[in-house]
Order: C-alpha cells, then structure tokens, then sequence
C-alpha cells in the first residue's frame, strides 16, 4: 500500500484542537480568570458524556463516532460546585500576577525576573513580603544592596494576596482568542452601562 494512503482518512488534524471550552463552577463564575479556566474539546466531550458537566453553549462544529455525533461544546458547567483554594501557592507565576506583570522598582513589562528586598545575603528570605517582579536592569542596579543604598523604591509593598485577589487581577490579562459565546460568563458581575 502507498504510504499517503492513510493520510487521505485525516482532514485538518490539528483543526479540533482550536474549540476550547470555558468551564464554569456550579454558580456559573468561572473557575479561574488567568490562567482562564478553559478545557481542550476533548476533555469537555468526555465530562459531557460522563454526566459531570451541562453543556450551555456549543460550536458549530461537530465530532462523532460511528454512533454517535455531539457539537463541541463552548461553555460547560459543573455539576458539582468545586470550592475555590483560599491559600494562594507562592509560585513565580502567582508572584508575577500579584504585580500585574510589571517590574515593581520601574513599571516596565517584560523581561521579568524576581528580586529580594531584603538581599538573601543579608539574611532576607524568600516569601511573599520579601520578594518582587522586577526587570533584570532594575534587579542588576539594586544588586545586594538595601533599597535605600540602591536608589530605588518600590511602587507597593510586597505582600501575601489572597485568592479572591489574584483572581480579579487576573480578569485585567484575557487571552488572545475570547470566543463570543464566553462573553457572559466572564465578566457577567461588572457594573453595567446606564
């Protein structure tokens, strides 16, 4: 047999993987802004299938066995209300969200890195009120030094955010794709337009 043969079967494989579905908790809030909550269609057609979630939007696209054919869903909502973590894990990435992404000596995006602002070499530690987002100039300037002694301040002092807090500051940096049939769910407690 040629070997393009099996080939000939697949259509755009890679085509369903771009129908993500937006998972929402049992009050219909999703369950996390940034990262958004979102599921690939695979796994959102199985918890379907597995009666753990309701479907309450859908593309229109559609997979299908030879028995079966369902639309991928868009939106899902679980069946069972999952509670939200209140303890906040001190990772690089919940640091950086904590200080919108943004270097807390200059202001500037990107190119982040984190700096103690008690040096560790003068016995400061890593922990929520001791560590910040900052640029590697502004962390090459401070270098070991005390705050003070560098030149530099901080925009806000660092602290431990809670949940609720780093949720809502997550809500600040969507994604690049937001499907239309998100739209309600996602900001659905904003004050609305008079």
């Amino acid at each position: 047999m040629d070997g393009d043969f099996r080939t000939d079967f697949v259509r755009e494989p890679g085509a369903l993987k771009h129908f993500p579905a937006l998972v929402l908790n049992a009050d219909y809030r999703p369950l996390s802004y940034y990262p958004l909550s979102l599921w690939p269609w695979q796994e959102a057609v199985k918890a379907a299938f597995l009666d753990r979630v309701t479907i309450i939007s859908e593309y229109d696209e559609e997979v299908h066995s030879p028995s079966t054919r369902i639309r991928i869903p868009s939106v899902v909502v679980l069946k069972d209300y999952v509670k939200p973590q209140k303890r906040v894990a001190f990772t690089r990435f919940n640091l950086f969200l904590r200080d919108e992404f943004c270097c807390q000596y200059c202001g500037s995006r990107g190119d982040l890195t984190f700096d103690h602002v008690l040096p560790r070499a003068r016995g400061g530690v890593t922990s929520w009120t001791n560590v910040v987002a900052a640029c590697s100039p502004c962390n090459l300037r401070k270098g070991s030094r005390l705050l003070k002694q560098s030149g530099l301040s901080l925009r806000k002092p660092p602290r431990q955010p809670m949940a609720s807090e780093l949720n809502n500051i997550g809500r600040k940096f969507p994604p690049g794709h937001l499907h239309d049939s998100w739209m309600d769910y996602l900001y659905w407690d904003a004050e609305l337009e008079a």
